[in-house]
């Protein structure tokens, strides 16, 4: 037999070695391995897609040494076909003894398999879920308890389900055992998925949360019966709390909020929600998915829950069905219903998005009065790179190359494409005409090859599936990672609907053994879990590193992988500390663990105690949150307006930016007030600061002032207009709700009598009818008044033509405010510049004139040097002229000590399905194309063509039927899916079509740092890659750390996005500490204590009237937070015309700070410096050129 084995062993090789081209995987053919499972599935009038829903959802694979041979056997769940047992006889040889063994499935429609020891006997036995028959006595599960393995090395099994407790009826996919009352035995989650007759699982209604609905899950107590000698299994979900009805794909189960306690994370099919039921240590859980994620995927499959970036934080990826390939893509995504968003809202639904999310853990949030809350989480599945692959099954999340960062394989594929929109189309024309037989065949197959992600360690992965040999096409579901070979890395089992199954040997230790290293732990738990479930595995090694293991081997889709940890690492040879914490409070420490061994842990030799406890009060971050003391308990309304109803085609609304926020003493009194932009029929407010330091609220306008406010009070500013010493307000007028050159646009000035009283001007402005955004004051002529820019942002209908931006020169005479717009003789520049976002007045060049800097959607970072009192646009002259963004926001600072302004330049980011870049930008072409009146947009991107041609290609982001509610004409020219899901950009629009049309482009979207090089030159680099989660709004600049450079806080995401992509939502706030040369480090939210998790737009500075740093961010249609510095820096107030100042350090060391009204995203802080202790002198220079020091002792 050892010859035997050794002589396929080298035919193995041989096959290998004729390959031509080296992959990590190389697949073990049938003929080699005697695998011959098929999930073969044959339809029929009854049996098929359209009657039964859930046909294609595959099988499992359950992975166990069921033999206790020391090889991993595999267990595959059949549909229409029995289910099989290998036994793994080495060197890839499996034997099939299902017959023998007696687990073939009864014929029943099985679905998961979970792999137990049910009775702790040191035998594994299977559970299988069963699904489909309508009779119920065909739906019973059932439980193969192993009775022993005979002399031939084979088990036999004896199928016990009814005896255990266990032969649930439901329409079951999946089991998970787990310890959910910490008695020390396993427990039993049960995934439900039962679609009635004649149901629609699209559409939207309440959600059924009181157990009745026949697809809820189910909570198994395990009852041990001493007569018996083993559990019984008791339904306890009522009692439990588990209640909520979901049609299930996936359960992962993890304390995902370390607190002990394991919670059960399940996802859903369809519109129903998923779940996160948290543990409350009493028995009971609670649905908390809207408190711990934000969006989440909404026809989710598989999942799973573990460390993707190795910060000791359990991470959530869940997959979806978003194809890769625009021609994918136009045949099946959902059009843009702005309406039918709202129910999400109306019905109470989760926000949910159609493709693969990545929840990645930000650990601990901080709450208002240094209250430590669970973990905050922002989904990056874009940012990632993971997020598109198709109609997606299983995640299998482990480190496949050993090179210490967990990478993914995903399985998707199914027989038969119901939602593709041609046989939609076809159904509904021919259901009463067609036969069944006909109907089917017009249903179009989605056979397409698994994917595989390179972990980059940097929160992004690379798509290596054909490179790690998984190229080849198939309907794949359930899938397992398994050491087949006991040789220290991951091979890949994965069950497949109509064809046999794939196994896949991984070739890292054979090509790469010297980095390849790793460290397998197998767990030996108490009595009555005797594989040790639930148990944490941590390494330490490598100067820190660390790697985190839960252990749970159900994990993916419907399968059970190998009960080990596996750990990647690369080329460490020996790990400084293994740390194994067990459920029952216990832990051991092993010191100096060589790697490349199966290390054997067990619960008795665990002395040490541990615990998950920990002080709910946070002492070191930064800030505190502090709303309550301060009494500002404020949250804007928000009337909600269809900004897609204006103008098809938007990539975003421009109606859902606000609030604004700005930062005087309104009222006299010498405190720092705050004023908070208005909304669409709604005022603004103002906050005045009483000595005691709470804030009371007072309204700008009276209630039938804003009957008919058809606009958003976009930028705002106090600044001083008439010369009285008093702020006075301005207010920019912006958004959608007014038409094209409608006075709505019209801007506000409001004159300050001193006490916080405002009566509006109504004649000092020009007028102006364009929809605006932001407002800047400086003293650009140095006449000895403030002048405005103010910003035009859009012409409402006329997306994305560029607009006017103005300079208005203060007039002002003997008290009569008069503001002219001088655009033409002192900025001609501005005229039609483009759909500007922001911009800071600051002095770029060092040469005493302040300079003014524009950021905008489709447009570059913009330039404009003042010449002695006239702008001229210089952005060629920069180096950084040709990053075209879609710029929001700009703040300024010297992050490098040298004396010269740098900017923090604001963008979309990474986390978007826009990616762009010099060779593949992102396009858009406008014009009024078919003569209709309406200004046509269309936004394109670089695709994938197909599965088949994976070449880049041009194409228009609408679908099909969004581009003919744009243009009519598009219906005759692409009369079906199919014809319009292979146009290119190219045949959407003909040559002469393109004249005359607007084109734009943006090739660099991400958030970057401009360094002043000198002489009008800049340099562009990437934020971290934190700052690229979401949209950058309003930024605060600050030495927030007292370590002498110059940190960075930003608020941000933007929720009013086009519906079908989803909400740029995965910024929590953030801080950024600068090193004193340019670059920056993201700090956690227990390191900063800022927690802005809705959707943030200002951030602005002010001091308390105890003198204490105060920080004010604003989000839409969320409450206003308040945060306090937590360390004492010096304040020092500024004069009203004051522009920079150099701050001296003890050591010599010179830092320049730039002092405007108004910086970053619809924001105006406080005009004083905050230093720190440090500081021995400050030298502030004013727009007259004059300098005065202050000496700080």
């Amino acid at each position: 037999m050892r010859i035997k084995n050794l002589i396929y062993f080298f035919i193995l090789l041989f096959f290998i070695s004729c390959k031509k081209k080296e992959t990590l995987f190389e697949s073990v053919p049938s003929s080699h391995s005697g695998i011959h499972f098929n999930n073969k599935i044959v339809e029929n009038d009854s049996i098929n897609p359209l009657n039964q829903i859930n046909i294609y959802n595959g099988g499992g694979v359950g992975i166990g040494d069921f033999n206790n041979d020391g090889l991993p056997d595999i267990y595959f769940a059949g549909s229409m076909v029995s289910n099989k047992l290998y036994l793994n006889k080495g060197n890839f040889k499996f034997e099939d003894v299902t017959n023998a063994a007696n687990v073939g499935g009864e014929g029943r429609w099985c679905r998961g398999v979970s792999v137990i020891d049910i009775n702790n006997d040191g035998l594994l036995d299977i559970y299988v879920c069963v699904s489909m028959a309508k009779d119920p006595e065909k739906r019973r599960n059932l439980l193969y308890v192993n009775q022993g393995i005979d002399k031939n090395g084979v088990p036999h099994f004896k199928e016990m389900a009814a005896e255990y407790g266990l032969d649930d009826t439901s329409y079951s996919t999946m089991a998970n055992f787990f310890d959910y009352d910490n008695d020390g035995d396993l427990d039993m989650y049960l995934s439900v998925n039962e679609i009635l007759p004649n149901s629609n699982p699209n559409i939207f209604r309440s959600t059924i949360i009181n157990g009745t609905a026949p697809s809820t899950g189910k909570l198994f107590r395990n009852d041990f019966n001493k007569r018996l000698n083993h559990p019984v299994f008791t339904d306890v979900s009522k009692q439990a709390g588990i209640l909520t009805e979901g049609y299930t794909h996936g359960v992962t189960i993890a304390d995902i909020n370390m607190d002990g306690w394991k919670d059960i994370y399940i996802t859903n099919d369809f519109l129903s929600n998923d779940i996160l039921y948290i543990n409350n240590h009493d028995g009971t859980f609670t649905d908390r998915s809207k408190e711990y994620f934000k969006h989440t995927s909404l026809t989710a499959m598989g999942q799973d829950i573990v460390d993707i970036n190795n910060d000791g934080l359990a991470d959530v990826i869940s997959l979806d069905m978003n194809p890769q390939d625009n021609y994918r893509k136009k045949m099946m995504m959902s059009n843009n219903d702005y309406q039918a968003f709202g129910n999400f809202d109306h019905y109470g639904y989760q926000y949910q998005y159609v493709h693969n999310t990545l929840q990645l853990n930000q650990g601990p949030r901080i709450e208002n009065n240094d209250s430590i809350g669970p973990p905050a989480f922002s989904e990056i599945g874009y940012l990632s790179g993971i997020s598109q692959t198709d109609w997606s099954w299983t995640p299998l999340v482990t480190d496949f190359n050993n090179d210490g960062n967990r990478d993914i394989i995903i399985t998707n594929g199914y027989p038969k494409d119901v939602t593709d929109h041609d046989f939609m189309a076809f159904r509904s024309r021919a259901m009463t005409l067609a036969s069944m037989h006909d109907i089917l065949a017009r249903i179009p197959e989605v056979k397409i090859h698994n994917y595989a992600y390179m972990n980059n360690g940097d929160l992004t992965f690379t798509d290596v599936s054909q490179k790690w040999g998984l190229g080849k096409p198939g309907f794949s579901t359930g899938a397992a990672y398994v050491d087949l070979d006991n040789d220290g890395d991951m091979d890949v089992v994965i069950n497949n609907i109509n064809d046999e199954a794939m196994v896949y040997k991984n070739m890292s230790r054979e090509t790469n053994k010297d980095s390849s290293n790793y460290l397998q732990i197998k767990f030996r738990g108490s009595q009555f879990n005797i594989n040790g479930l639930g148990a944490f595995a941590e390494l330490h090694y490598d100067h820190g590193k660390q790697q985190v293991w839960e252990n749970t081997p159900y994990r993916g889709y419907l399968s059970s992988i190998q009960d080990i940890a596996h750990f990647g690492l690369g080329k460490i040879k020996k790990v400084d500390s293994v740390i194994i914490k067990w459920p029952n409070g216990k832990m051991q420490v092993l010191l100096n663990v060589n790697a490349d061994q199966l290390l054997k842990v067990d619960i008795k030799n665990a002395q040490l105690d541990y615990s998950f406890s920990r002080s709910r009060v946070d002492e070191n971050s930064l800030f505190k949150q502090v709303n309550d003391s301060v009494n500002i308990h404020y949250t804007g309304p928000a009337k909600d307006f269809d900004d897609f109803y204006v103008q098809r085609g938007l990539p975003h609304k421009f109606s859902q930016y606000g609030p604004a926020l700005a930062v005087g003493d309104i009222d006299g009194n010498g405190l720092d007030d705050i004023v908070v932009g208005g909304s669409y029929h709604n005022s603004a407010q103002l906050f005045l600061q009483q000595p005691n330091g709470e804030f009371i609220q007072k309204s700008l306008l009276a209630a039938k002032d804003t009957i008919n406010k058809n606009r958003e009070d976009e930028g705002i500013l106090l600044f001083d207009a008439n010369g009285d010493g008093y702020p006075d307000l301005y207010i920019a007028s912006g958004g959608l709700q007014g038409k094209h050159n409608s006075s709505d646009y019209q801007d506000k000035l409001y004159i300050n009598d001193g006490k916080g009283n405002f009566t509006e001007d109504s004649t000092a402005l020009p007028q102006n009818f364009t929809s605006k955004f932001c407002v800047r004051a400086i003293d650009y002529n140095k006449d000895g008044k403030l002048d405005l820019f103010v910003s035009g942002r859009v012409d409402p209908g006329n997306y994305p033509k560029p607009v006017s931006s103005f300079i208005f020169r203060n007039d002002t005479q003997n008290g009569h405010v008069k503001f002219t717009d001088v655009t033409a003789q002192v900025a001609p520049a501005l005229k039609n510049i483009g759909m500007v976002t922001d911009a800071i007045f600051t002095d770029f060049n060092n040469d005493g004139w302040p300079d003014l800097i524009l950021v905008g959607e489709w447009m570059p970072v913009t330039f404009l040097e003042n010449d002695k009192g006239v702008f001229k646009n210089v952005t060629p002259e920069t180096g950084v002229g040709d990053k075209f963004g879609w710029w929001n926001t700009i703040t300024a600072g010297d992050f490098n000590n040298d004396g010269k302004m740098d900017y923090i330049v604001g963008n979309l980011g990474k986390n978007s399905f826009y990616q762009a870049s010099n060779k593949y930008p992102v396009k858009i072409i406008a014009k009024d194309f078919d003569n209709s009146g309406t200004y046509d947009a269309f936004i394109s991107s670089f695709l994938p063509a197909s599965q088949e041609d994976t070449e880049m290609k041009e194409f228009p982001v609408l679908l099909r039927d969004d581009a003919i509610r744009q243009m009519v004409s598009l219906r005759k020219k692409y009369s079906d899916y199919k014809s319009y899901a292979r146009a290119t950009m190219d045949s959407l629009f003909t040559d002469d079509e393109r004249k005359g049309a607007l084109q734009l482009h943006a090739n660099y979207l991400s958030s970057a740092c401009l360094i002043n090089d000198g002489k009008g030159k800049f340099t562009m680099t990437s934020l971290p890659v934190q700052a690229q989660f979401s949209v950058l709004n309003g930024m605060t600049v600050g030495d927030y750390d007292g370590d002498g450079n110059l940190d960075v806080l930003i608020n941000g995401n933007d929720y009013g996005t086009e519906p079908s992509l989803g909400r740029y939502d995965a910024l929590n706030g953030l801080l950024l500490r600068g090193d004193g040369r340019g670059n920056f480090s993201p700090q956690s939210i227990l390191q900063s204590g800022i927690y802005i998790p809705g959707d943030g737009k200002a951030l602005v500075s002010l001091r308390s009237s105890k003198g204490k740093y105060l920080i004010a961010a604003s989000q839409n249609k969320g409450p206003l937070k308040v945060f306090e510095l937590k360390n004492n820096p010096k304040l020092i107030s500024l004069e009203p015309f004051d522009e920079s100042a150099i701050i001296h350090y003890k050591d010599g060391k010179k830092q320049k700070r730039w002092i405007g009204y108004g910086s970053s995203f619809l924001s105006q802080s406080g005009r004083f410096l905050a230093l720190d202790s440090n500081v021995v002198k400050v030298d502030i220079t004013n727009s007259k050129g004059e300098i005065r020091s202050v000496i700080l002792k």
